[in-house]
């Protein structure tokens, strides 16, 4: 069983001194509790292993029940230490204040637990680590699956990776496009925007947010402004609502929306934004083109390729921390441009769609990148790139 990057970097903290609670968050089915069983079978140490995932809204004294039974559980074996791991902690309401309760706790009483939280839904997780476990935590990103992550475990090739996308579970339906399709439509798409943003978070039309995602996943790698947006969905609604719906998207790990690069945030925030998903599967289980006759489309494969390096892009920027936008200005266009300590890298995809380009060069002479990438016809072809950590370009 392959074993993400990320394991070894739970594996270290996790071995230091008790000093902050360990919060790996992620969208579903990417293999965060896959990770943390790994990591269970290779360390040392005590540990207590629970979900909040079948846990009632009104179960408040859960979080201290687990915490108790854990500390029992040290007293038992005598050990130094325990470790324990909480699994979907976004379930419980006001999870964050109980966590801290139970936590300070063990600090005052010199209780050596140490504690790894499990979320897939990061706005939720975010908005109670910065609210109320301040300086009590690390977090650690765990994306969706590297065309080399997939190509080691199943042995894709890179038009499988561009088609079928990174999610792991699905490696075995590939050879059955409309079981594939239905899997990811019913088990993968439906669940997490349900369980991970309808259930946990206000919305007041579910169902402009799904026609959102929808015709986001459509048009992936392209850039619409809200207003066409509202016209093509034929829903009442406005750019503030669907901008909000949009970052629950994102944070759920489905649908991203890439901001315009234009040296000024205000100008920044104020843009149309470029869809981009962060799994290819997002976009093609709810698409017509089979992988064959997909392939024989030039036009729409172009766009399938230039979806797959954003989505590439996209689930680094996360893990990485760099920032990920576009350009255009004056019917110009640079496809993509990151940005890390004031470095600068613009990238354009050759998929076929143009043979020539200005914004290349417009952009380098208005803003100096550190570093000018070609992907596709001469230049770094598209498998080579999808095998890059983007950070290592800075």
């Amino acid at each position: 069983m392959i074993q993400r990057i990320q394991l070894q970097q739970v594996k270290s903290r996790i071995n230091e001194e008790r000093k902050f609670i360990q919060v790996i968050m992620g969208p579903r089915q990417v293999g965060k509790t896959t990770l943390i069983n790994q990591l269970l079978q290779q360390i040392d140490m005590e540990y207590h292993f629970v979900s909040a995932d079948a846990v009632l809204d009104s179960n408040i004294v859960w979080i201290e029940q687990v915490w108790e039974t854990a500390r029992m559980k040290l007293r038992q074996s005598k050990a130094q230490e325990l470790l324990l791991v909480i699994d979907e902690v976004q379930k419980i309401p006001n999870w964050s204040e109980y966590i801290k309760q139970q936590w300070d706790k063990d600090t005052y009483e010199k209780t050596n637990i140490k504690v790894i939280l499990l979320g897939s839904s990061r706005l939720l997780i975010q908005k109670g680590l910065t609210e109320t476990l301040a300086g009590r935590f690390e977090t650690i990103y765990l994306g969706h699956w590297s065309y080399s992550e997939m190509s080691t475990a199943f042995g894709w090739d890179v038009e499988q990776y561009i088609y079928f996308g990174a999610y792991p579970g699905t490696a075995s339906l590939i050879n059955e496009e409309e079981r594939w399709k239905n899997y990811v439509k019913d088990a993968l798409i439906e669940t997490s925007i349900s369980k991970d943003i309808l259930m946990l978070t206000r919305v007041d039309k579910p169902a402009l947010l799904k026609r959102l995602f929808e015709l986001g996943s459509h048009y992936s790698g392209q850039i619409l402004s809200y207003t066409k947006i509202l016209g093509q969905l034929q829903d009442s609604g406005n750019t503030t609502t669907l901008s909000h719906y949009l970052e629950l998207l994102s944070d759920s790990g489905l649908l991203g929306g890439i901001e315009k690069f234009a040296g000024d945030v205000v100008r920044i925030r104020s843009s149309s934004p470029k869809f981009q998903v962060f799994n290819n599967a997002l976009f093609t289980a709810q698409d017509i083109y089979s992988f064959q006759r997909a392939k024989m489309q030039p036009e729409y494969w172009g766009r399938l390729v230039e979806s797959a390096i954003g989505s590439h892009l996209l689930n680094n920027s996360y893990s990485e921390r760099f920032n990920l936008y576009y350009w255009w200005e004056n019917n110009n266009e640079v496809d993509f441009v990151l940005e890390k300590d004031r470095k600068l890298i613009s990238i354009e995809v050759k998929s076929g769609k143009r043979s020539t380009n200005k914004g290349m060069s417009q952009f380098s002479q208005k803003f100096n990148p550190k570093r000018t990438l070609f992907i596709g016809t001469n230049g770094i072809s598209f498998e080579e790139f999808l095998t890059i950590n983007p950070v290592e370009l800075f």
